[in-house]
């Protein structure tokens, strides 16, 4: 969730480039500048200019360059005193072949029914391998954006899942059964929740041994450190690692044996870092905001290293186009058939083509070598693409549209042709006379199956899911003010609201569709007329949801967390006009029914809040602290204010405690994968330390988007509600 780190990469053709003038390599990484060997940034003009130099003499030129890159490497290396042990655990080679891996948000409709009350895994992974061929480790991500709604930690929010610890040990199994791996995050940041009573790494190394998961992603971290491969290897179950940003030191190589790649990309496809450094390092390159991921589908093929195949971005769903899930289809098809080929320990990037803007990296094993190529540019080639040495009895395949190719031999080199779309791909498998490969009739056969249809037939046009509005169903109505309720009359209302999400800047699709809009956005403005209604004059408080449980004998079929600031079945003394909290949706639904009310449409609840003069606040323009509950900063969670006591901040129309008391539930939207609840008002609860906890929305014109799953997880010490009846 971090904002885009630094790139680690090596400018490679740049320094190939650079060669033409025979002036010495200095490589240094500078954020994603380009550096030429002086250390000054190259332009773009000066760039192309250099690399026509070289294309003139490629294969003198790039064995000089990729000399340079071998000394660098080594001085490198060297340097951090480097050890491979890690990369040489038998338990944990399966990172070098993990090629594809979502994060998926464990509210995801595809991987957790919320009717049914059940995990899908099945649904999940075979939507996946229909849209793009599969995956090999998925990221279940429970925390962010909710944590911070109340104390609970990144820990809790794990064991709060639906079914506990048992139902997550079996999420991870049924996850297993299909051969796919299992990480859950670690968030450094979460330093204002509950505290754990142990080192971050500890209390993560023991949950993951205890649900049994395979790997941490380490969450805006630049590296996990060496005590997250210490605690992991204490428990007996070793953990693979994954950081989210580029290692702070380069000796981090040694034990994160993946980590995301946030790469900028540029016509000539810059090299990996890591991947250069240790070849059996597994990146998965990442942007999670891009709507045309052809760019990272590029260079990670480029590269030979993963992709983060990441559609559900904290409730917003950015869909492989079929244009990109096809391509990764085929992507992942080749690297699954020829992984090891792709941690080669004499891999060599930027191999000669001839073509402009076509580029290619060569993967060498005895007796086979496997090349991958893109092609950058808007038109396509197939004529002479690259010319490369050749033995007699060498046999080229074209293992992109599986076929074996009749190679031009002249000279001692072979000059090989093959179609490349614009924007597209191909790959080359080279064998040596009596070279087996096992299985490569198949593989050519299926990878031929795939390539019947050529990439630009599949659409490449994105659009943001549709989202509906849960119906909010009119009560019997009421002539006269029911106890404890206020009346609103009817009026026409300008109801204006901003989504206070922390990331997604304002794509369409981000917050929510109300019913007069054509898709979700963050801003919102709509001119309503809205009925006269009642609302309650509080937030329903703890007697008053006891009166309920005691008459109905109400008990919810998924009950962890429910209540549970209450002991023995009721509040605690001196509880009773405090708000009920730790309800969920379905909870508060079932009292309002009980009660003869209903939870307010959002624009009520701001009309209630603002009446007809645009107000920020309920008591005017100016934000005044005394108006409200004094915040709870600590690690502990104290019970909310009781009600009622700031009568001097009622809304125009005497509604009280509608901000900075609790969250208040209001309407609820799904889309196909995600079931989110709007939240208004505002929380006492502030944790401290990150910008990353669940925002506050004090201002009237604010609101706060918690996504749902199961009540277990959605339950909250910091969340209740207040009721509304229909008026005549």
């Amino acid at each position: 969730m971090a904002p885009q780190p630094k790139r680690i990469a090596l400018a490679a053709a740049l320094l190939s480039a650079a060669l033409a003038t025979a002036a010495p390599i200095a490589i240094e990484v500078r954020g994603s500048q380009l550096l030429g060997p002086d250390q000054q940034d190259v332009g773009e003009a000066d760039w192309l200019a250099r690399l026509n130099n070289w294309k003139r003499d490629p294969n003198g030129q790039h064995a000089a360059w990729l000399e340079a890159m071998r000394t660098w490497r080594s001085a490198q290396l060297a340097k951090i005193d480097y050890d491979d042990a890690q990369y040489r655990r038998p338990e944990l080679r399966w990172t070098q072949r993990n090629f594809v891996q979502p994060q998926a948000m464990v509210e995801d409709r595809y991987l957790y029914d919320p009717v049914a009350g059940r995990y899908t895994v099945e649904r999940y992974l075979n939507d996946l391998e229909r849209r793009y061929g599969g995956i090999d480790s998925v990221l279940l991500w429970p925390v962010y954006p909710n944590i911070g709604i109340d104390n609970r930690n990144q820990w809790d929010m794990v064991r709060d899942l639906p079914g506990g610890i048992p139902g997550v040990r079996q999420l991870i199994k049924d996850f297993h059964a299909r051969g796919v791996k299992v990480f859950f995050p670690t968030m450094p940041w979460d330093t204002g929740s509950r505290d754990v009573g142990a080192s971050m790494h500890q209390a993560t190394a023991a949950l993951m041994a205890e649900i049994g998961a395979d790997g941490i992603n380490g969450d805006t971290m630049d590296g996990l450190p060496i005590e997250y491969r210490t605690a992991s290897d204490a428990t007996g179950h070793p953990v693979a690692l994954e950081p989210e940003l580029a290692f702070k030191s380069d000796a981090m190589l040694a034990y994160n044996q993946q980590s995301w790649g946030y790469w900028p990309t540029s016509l000539v496809p810059l090299v990996s870092k890591w991947k250069w450094l240790e070849p059996r390092h597994m990146v998965h390159v990442c942007d999670r905001w891009a709507t045309d991921r052809t760019n990272i589908l590029q260079d990670a093929f480029f590269n030979g290293v993963g992709i983060e195949s990441w559609e559900n971005v904290w409730g917003w769903w950015n869909q492989f186009t079929p244009r990109d899930g096809e391509a990764m289809r085929r992507i992942s098809s080749i690297y699954r058939a020829f992984p090891e080929y792709l941690v080669s320990a004499d891999w060599r990037p930027h191999v000669p083509t001839l073509h402009y803007g076509v580029y290619a990296s060569e993967f060498p094993l005895a007796g086979k070598t496997l090349w991958t190529l893109i092609n950058r540019t808007d038109w396509s080639v197939s004529e002479s693409i690259m010319r490369v040495p050749h033995q007699p009895g060498q046999r080229y395949f074209d293992v992109w549209n599986g076929k074996e190719l009749t190679a031009l031999i002249r000279d001692g080199y072979a000059e090989l042709s093959m179609p490349l779309e614009p924007h597209g791909y191909g790959a080359v498998l080279r064998l040596d006379r009596d070279t087996p490969v096992a299985g490569l009739d198949s593989i050519m056969k299926r990878l031929a199956q795939q390539a019947a249809k050529p990439l630009r037939a599949y659409s490449n046009e994105w659009a943001p899911l549709p989202q509906k509005m849960t119906p909010i169903e009119a009560t019997a109505p009421a002539r006269n003010a029911p106890a404890g309720m206020v009346k609103i009359p009817g009026a026409t209302f300008d109801f204006q609201v901003r989504g206070i999400e922390i990331e997604g800047e304002n794509k369409p699709g981000l917050d929510v569709q109300y019913p007069w809009e054509s898709s979700a956005r963050r801003g919102h403005l709509h001119r309503i007329a809205i009925k006269p209604f009642y609302i309650d004059k509080h937030p329903v408080t703890n007697a008053q949801f006891k009166q309920f449980i005691a008459a109905s004998a109400y008990r919810p079929k998924d009950d962890h967390n429910f209540l549970k600031h209450w002991e023995h079945g009721s509040p605690k003394a001196g509880d009773e006009d405090r708000p009920v909290t730790w309800v969920s949706l379905e909870d508060a639904r079932a009292y309002l029914r009980w009660a003869g009310k209903r939870l307010p449409n959002e624009w009520e609840w701001q009309y209630a809040a603002q009446g007809n003069d645009g107000r920020l606040y309920p008591w005017g323009n100016e934000w005044d602290a005394a108006m409200v509950p004094t915040p709870a900063k600590s690690r502990d969670l104290p019970p909310p204010e009781r009600v009622g006591q700031h009568p001097q901040a009622a809304s125009p129309f005497g509604v009280e405690d509608m901000v900075g008391h609790i969250w208040q539930w209001t309407n609820e939207f799904a889309d196909e994968h995600t079931r989110t609840a709007i939240l208004r008002g505002g929380s006492y609860y502030q944790p401290q330390d990150s910008y990353w906890y669940f925002p506050q929305a004090y201002k009237l014109n604010e609101h706060g988007k918690y996504l749902l799953m199961a009540p277990s997880k959605d339950r909250s010490g910091g969340l209740g509600f207040r009721g509304v009846k229909d008026a005549l």
